[in-house]
C-alpha cells in the first residue's frame, strides 16, 4: 500500500518558496490502477515526481508498505516510472530495447532466460510481432507499450505513469488503460497514470483530482461527476475555476468520508500479495553493466548510417584539406652560403634569399602541423558533443533503474577512445604519406592522439552539463574555434593574457609538442623565425593534454551525477 500523508512540495525545496502540492493526502491499494486529473499546470506530474522521488517534499511524508520514504529511499527494482516522453533507444528493436533493460537492471539473467524473460514482457504489452522492428518505427501506442514492458524489467510493485495515452487515438489509449488494468492485477501491483483523458474513466478504480497544487478529489470515478455536480465528468475541467484551489481542497477536506470508505472491497479479481515478489531484485554490477552499455554503444553506431557515414566522410576528408596544401611536398630548406662570398651586395641577397626560404618553409610545417591540431579538435567535437545530451532522457531513466553513473561514464569514453585513436592514427599517415612530412611521426601522432582525446574529453563534459544537443554542438564548436586564435600559433598574444590563458588551450600544447618531433631536422631551426611564441617541452605538452582528458571525463561524470529529468 502507498500512503501519502499531507504531502507539500515546493519550487525550491524551502519553505517560502512557490507551492507546487499542498498538502495531499491519499491512500493506493494494490492492484488498483488511480488515474490522476487536473488541468495543466495543477500538480499531476509533481506528485509522481514526489512518490518516485525524484522531486523533494518539503512537508509531509509518503509511505510504502510502512516504510517513510523519507528516511529510506526505495531499492530501483521497487519502483518503475514511465515518464510523458518516449524513452528507448531509436536503432534497437523492441526486444533489444527490452533486452537492455534486462540486462542493466536484473543479475543473472543470460541466453535462453534472458530471450525468454523478454519474449514473456512483450506478450504481456502485445508487443510479439513488432519484435524485430527498430523503436523509431514504432506508432505511438507501440512506443508507450514499449516503454511499459521496459519498466516492468524488474518487477516493480510500485508502478507510476506519466502522460503515458498523451497524443493517441482513442483505441490505443483504451488500450494502453486495458494493459495497466492487467499489469496491476496480475502483478499485484499499484498503478498511478497521470492522465488528461476523461473518457474512459471506466477503466480506473479510484480517481484523484488535482487544482491548483490541492487535492479537490479522490475516490471512485462513478460518484466523481455527482461531488463536482456536473452531469458528465467531461464537464469537471470547466467546474475548477469557478471555485480556488484552497476551496476545493477544504470541501473535500469536509466531504471525503462521504466518498471514501474505509471498507472499500479491493478490486474483484486482485490476487493475494505474495510478499516474496516484493524482494528487491538485485542489480547488476557496475562492470556488467559497463560491458552492456559499450557493446549497445557499437551497435547503435553501426546502425545509424547517417553519423556513420559523416564519421567516415570527416576522417577521410580532413587529412585531404591538410594534404593539398603541400601536395608537392614540403619546401626545403635554403643553405646560407653568403659566407663565402666576400662581395658585400651578394652576401646581402643571399641572406635575404635564406630568410624567405626559411621562413616560406618554417611557415608551412607550423601551419600543417596547427591545421591538423585543428581539424583534430573539430573530430573531438563531432565525437561527443552529443554523446550525453543527446540521450540523457534515456540515461536518466535508466539512472532511475540502477544504472551507475561511473559504469555509463565509462562506456562512453572507450566507445569515444576507439574513434579517437583512428582518427588520429589515420590524419598523421596520410599526411606523412602524401607530404613527406619529417620529424618523429610517432611523436606527432601522440600529440594529434592527445588534442583528439582532449577536446573529445572537454566536450563530453559539455555534453553532461547543458540541457540539450544542440545547445552542447554550439558550445563544442565555439570551443574549437577560440582554439585557433588563443592558441599563440598565429599571434603572440599579450603576456599577462598568454600566461593566463594557455594553460586551458588543448591546441597550443598539441602544436608545441608535435613541433619538438622536428628537433633532429633542419625545419626545427627555422621555425623561430615564424613561431610567435614559446615552444614547451614535449613532456610538460604531453601532461598538459592528459589533465585536460581526465578534466574532461571527471566533469562528465559529475554531470550525470546531476538530475536533469526536465531538460
Amino acid at each position: 500500500m502507498l500512503e501519502l500523508r499531507e504531502v507539500t512540495v515546493t519550487a525550491s525545496g524551502a519553505a517560502e518558496a512557490p507551492v507546487l502540492l499542498s498538502e495531499v493526502t491519499a491512500c493506493f491499494a494494490r492492484g488498483e490502477v488511480c488515474a490522476l486529473l487536473g488541468p495543466s499546470g495543477s500538480g499531476k506530474t509533481t506528485l509522481v515526481r514526489a512518490v518516485a522521488g525524484i522531486a523533494g517534499t518539503s512537508a509531509g511524508s509518503l509511505h510504502w508498505k510502512g516504510i517513510d520514504l523519507n528516511l529510506e529511499d526505495l531499492p530501483p527494482s521497487q519502483i518503475g516510472y514511465v515518464p510523458q516522453f518516449t524513452i528507448s533507444q531509436e536503432n534497437l528493436t523492441a526486444e533489444e530495447n527490452i533486452i537492455l533493460a534486462l540486462r542493466l537492471r536484473v543479475v543473472g539473467l543470460s541466453g535462453p532466460a534472458l530471450e525468454a524473460r523478454a519474449a514473456e514482457l512483450l506478450d504481456l504489452t502485445s508487443l510479439g510481432s513488432a519484435a524485430k522492428t527498430l523503436s523509431k518505427h514504432l506508432s505511438g501506442g507501440q512506443r508507450r507499450r514499449l516503454a511499459l514492458s521496459m519498466e516492468l524489467a524488474g518487477e516493480p510493485p510500485l508502478l507510476l505513469c506519466d502522460e503515458v495515452t498523451s497524443g493517441l487515438d482513442a483505441r490505443s489509449e483504451r488500450e494502453i488503460l486495458d494493459l495497466l488494468r492487467r499489469i496491476a492485477r496480475e502483478g499485484n501491483r499499484v498503478v498511478i497514470v497521470v492522465t488528461h483523458g476523461l473518457r474512459d474513466l471506466d477503466a480506473f478504480d479510484k480517481v484523484a483530482v488535482l487544482s491548483g497544487g490541492s487535492l479537490a478529489y479522490f475516490g471512485p470515478p462513478d460518484t466523481l461527476a455527482h461531488y463536482f455536480r456536473v452531469d458528465r465528468p467531461e464537464e469537471i475541467f470547466e467546474r475548477l475555476p469557478q471555485r480556488s484551489a484552497a476551496e476545493w481542497h477544504a470541501s473535500w477536506n469536509k466531504h471525503r468520508t462521504h466518498f471514501e470508505p474505509a471498507d472499500r472491497p479491493p478490486p474483484e479479481t486482485a490476487v493475494t500479495a505474495d510478499v516474496t515478489a516484493d524482494l528487491p531484485v538485485l542489480l547488476p554490477g557496475a562492470f556488467s553493466q559497463f560491458l552492456t552499455l559499450t557493446a549497445t554503444r557499437w551497435k547503435i553506431f553501426s546502425r545509424d548510417k547517417g553519423n556513420f557515414a559523416l564519421q567516415i566522410g570527416l576522417v577521410l576528408g580532413f587529412p585531404l584539406v591538410v594534404a593539398v596544401f603541400a601536395l608537392g611536398g614540403l619546401p626545403a630548406v635554403p643553405n646560407l652560403d653568403a659566407g663565402l662570398s666576400g662581395d658585400v651586395v651578394r652576401q646581402l641577397i643571399e641572406a635575404r634569399t635564406y630568410a624567405e626560404g626559411a621562413s616560406k618553409a618554417g611557415s608551412v610545417v607550423s601551419g600543417l602541423v596547427l591545421l591538423q591540431v585543428i581539424l583534430l579538435g573539430l573530430l573531438g567535437a563531432n565525437n561527443s558533443a552529443r554523446e550525453i545530451a543527446g540521450e540523457r532522457a534515456i540515461f536518466e531513466k535508466e539512472r532511475f533503474a540502477g544504472l551507475k553513473p561511473a559504469a555509463y561514464v565509462a562506456s562512453k569514453t572507450v566507445f569515444l577512445a576507439v574513434l579517437v585513436v583512428l582518427q588520429s592514427a589515420w590524419m598523421t599517415w596520410f599526411v606523412r604519406t602524401v607530404t613527406g612530412f619529417p620529424g618523429d611521426g610517432s611523436q606527432q601522432f601522440l600529440f594529434f592522439l592527445l588534442v583528439n582525446a582532449a577536446l573529445t574529453a572537454t566536450c563530453l563534459g559539455i555534453s553532461a552539463l547543458v540541457r540539450n544537443a544542440d545547445q552542447a554542438s554550439l558550445a563544442s564548436i565555439y570551443l574549437v574555434g577560440f582554439q585557433l586564435p588563443l592558441s599563440g600559433a598565429v599571434l603572440a598574444l599579450p603576456a599577462g593574457l598568454d600566461a593566463a590563458l594557455r594553460p586551458f588551450i588543448a591546441a597550443y600544447w598539441s602544436w608545441s609538442g608535435a613541433l619538438q618531433s622536428l628537433r633532429e631536422t633542419r625545419y626545427y631551426d627555422v621555425l623561430e623565425l615564424v613561431v610567435p611564441t614559446t615552444l614547451s617541452a614535449a613532456s610538460l605538452c604531453a601532461w598538459v593534454l592528459i589533465l585536460h582528458i581526465i578534466f574532461g571525463i571527471f566533469i562528465a561524470w559529475l554531470g550525470c551525477l546531476r538530475s536533469a529529468w526536465d531538460r
